[in-house]
Parts: C-alpha cells; structure tokens; sequence
C-alpha cells in the first residue's frame, strides 16, 4: 500500500512539472512568435518591419545644405524627409534597411551634451531581437520595461502619431552622437533621438 501512494504521488508531481514545462515553452513561443520580421509593403514605410541594424556612421555632408549666404544655425534648419508618395515627413527607415535623415555630422549642435551618459547607458538590448512597448509617458519622459527616455526637443515633431502607450519600439544606438539612442518606431516606420534617464 504504502509504494502505491508513492506512486501516485509521484504520478502528481511529474503531471505538475510536465504541465510547468509546456506552460514555460508556450510564454516563450509566443514572446518569441511576436518578434517576427514582417516586410513593409514595397515602397512602403513602417507596417511592423524592423531594421536589421542602425545606421552607417554619418560620411560627407548633410543631406539639407544651407546656401553659403545664409546663416541659419542647424537647430533652425528646415529638413525634408518626405523623399517618395506615401513616406512620413519624419526621419524613418526603408525596407532595405536605409536610414532616411540620419545625416547630421558628429559636430552638429543639437546635439552637445556637456554630460553624455549622465544617468547610464540603456543595458536593455538593442536592434530586431529587442522590441519593447511603450508603457506610458510622452515625448518628455517615456517608459517601457523599467527603462525611461525622453525625446530630443528638435524631434518632438516627429513623435506627434506615437501611440504612448502600445506602440512598439525598437532602440538602436546612434553611431556619431554620444549621449543620444534612435528609437525606431515600427508601427509607423519612423524614429527619433532619445536621451536614457535610468
């Protein structure tokens, strides 16, 4: 008698860890199923494609040049990114990976920080494999996964569609300005320039 409650007792304890098992493989399965690469419609933007890497370093002049007369500081400059039917005025990414507005040099003011890095860096993951889902916030001060950004004031303009609260995102560093992240916007094709605050 006593080997047959042994037996059942075990019988239990093996149904528990099977079921613990399959219950584990599924979260994974579907964390796993919705990082999937879905291609943006061609000649299209956004529509969940994700970029498999950054952008290139900056290499030559920007894009927008300014006529020599004229004495406009960068953060005044007027950018264009609209460069085909249907794309955003907005930096963002095609789907052969081309980063469109992603072309202001090292140098460029906006960008100066006196303190790069002043709260860390961001150790949370980067690129495809590392799509978080914005939690809350706005442009000033955003979250997701225990993470906090805030958007570069010169890209607020960009963000005005950002959905704070689901919309998926994607963090890349930024190869020539130290201190500043790209946050890609999947969803909508789009990225900015976020600051980590912790």
């Amino acid at each position: 008698m006593r080997n047959l409650r042994l037996t059942n007792t075990m019988k239990v304890y093996l149904a528990c860890l099977t079921g613990s098992v399959c219950l584990l493989c599924s979260g994974a399965y579907a964390q796993q199923h919705g990082r999937e690469q879905h291609p943006a419609p061609q000649g299209q933007v956004g529509h969940g494609y994700i970029p498999p890497h950054g952008p290139a370093p900056f290499h030559g002049r920007p894009e927008t040049q300014q006529a020599p007369h004229v004495a406009t500081p960068p953060a005044e400059a007027q950018h264009h990114f609209r460069d085909a039917e249907g794309h955003p005025e907005a930096p963002h990414v095609h789907a052969n990976g081309e980063w469109v507005g992603h072309n202001a040099p090292p140098n460029d003011v906006r960008f100066h920080l006196d303190h790069p890095w002043e709260h860390g860096h961001f150790r949370g993951g980067f690129g495809p494999s590392h799509v978080w889902h914005l939690q809350g916030g706005g442009p000033a001060r955003f979250w997701f996964g225990g993470f906090y950004f805030s958007v570069a004031s010169f890209d607020y303009p960009y963000v005005a569609d950002w959905i704070w609260d689901s919309d998926p995102i994607v963090i890349y560093e930024d190869p020539d300005h130290p201190g500043w992240y790209l946050a890609y916007n999947s969803r909508l094709g789009t990225y900015v320039h976020v600051m980590y605050l912790g």
